[in-house]
């Protein structure tokens, strides 16, 4: 797994992006900001549960 230095993080602003959690669970959508200590911010989010099933979950600090 790649490891992205939040300097690096500045090229998936505002772009739709794909986030994979513990739990197999994924959330995509578009990255809004980010911190110094990879907290990310995402905003219209959807939530991919393991059984196919989607939840919007609108904005989320990860």
């Amino acid at each position: 797994m790649n490891k992205v230095h939040p300097a690096e993080l500045k090229r998936f602003m505002d772009k739709t992006s794909s986030l994979k959690l513990n739990g197999g669970r994924r959330v995509q959508r578009v990255l809004w900001g980010f911190g110094p200590f990879m907290n990310l911010v995402m905003d219209e989010c959807v939530e991919m549960a393991t059984s196919e099933q989607q939840n919007n979950i609108r904005m989320v600090v990860i």
